[in-house]
């Protein structure tokens, strides 16, 4: 097996590795319609989901560091010269890393405030023990799930299928619909970064819910169809 093959195989290993472990939070947490709920609601839950939520979560956090793997095979196998070689390299590791820095909360940090918000007990003590788990974890959330996980994840995974779909066009290796349909996918992930921009901040903007998820539906195929060209072509 080359480089090539390797690349491919590894580009349909990935995405189906991520998309079973969202089927999987979703099927077990409602992932990720929850993480739009009260904090009383997923703390609850999380610490009911016992160790096999915890072995879903490491799933999908190792799927988006596997992400880097193939930003550096990308970069080599597409051959679109030094420029965007080097632009997919970065932007690709920087996808893969702020993914898993965004999703490392819940595997790491999440559990211990489970546990302290359901062990907290009645009256004023256990009240308070309950608001600043709250606190602590709303400002987790928001940080490092919603800015640096969603808004960054985003920004990055969106321009990484951008310049990839400019090196497929540039290096002539794989077909140039590849490139088209992948310039639509990045957009439409760049779109999801407005969800909680600006006036959006407080509730997020509605229609990223539906836009987000359609585009990773469609991103991870389209992984799995350079996968598929880069073993047989």
């Amino acid at each position: 097996m080359d480089i090539r093959q390797m690349t491919g195989v590894i580009a349909i290993i990935v995405p189906v590795v991520f998309n079973v472990a969202f089927f999987e939070l979703g099927r077990a947490f409602d992932y990720p319609s929850i993480l739009r709920r009260p904090s009383d609601e997923i703390l609850r839950r999380f610490a009911a989901g016992g160790p096999g939520l915890l072995l879903r979560w490491h799933l999908l956090l190792l799927s988006a560091l596997a992400m880097l793997p193939i930003a550096v095979l990308f970069a080599v196998v597409l051959d679109a010269g030094p420029a965007l070689t080097w632009m997919s390299l970065v932007v690709g590791a920087v996808a893969a890393l702020v993914q898993a820095i965004g999703l490392a909360r819940w595997p790491f940090a999440v559990p211990e405030l489970a546990r302290r918000y359901v062990a907290a007990g009645d009256g004023p003590e256990g009240e308070a023990t309950r608001r600043s788990v709250e606190v602590t974890f709303a400002v987790l959330h928001r940080y490092l799930g919603v800015g640096i996980g969603e808004h960054l994840g985003y920004l990055a995974t969106g321009a990484w299928t951008l310049i990839v779909s400019a090196s497929i066009l540039g290096g002539g290796t794989l077909p140039a619909w590849l490139a088209f349909a992948g310039a639509l996918i990045g957009l439409a992930l760049l779109l999801g970064t407005l969800e909680f921009v600006g006036p959006n901040e407080p509730d997020g903007w509605a229609p990223a819910d539906t836009i987000v998820p359609i585009a990773y539906i469609a991103w991870s195929i389209w992984l799995i169809l350079i996968g598929v060209f880069l073993i047989v072509g």
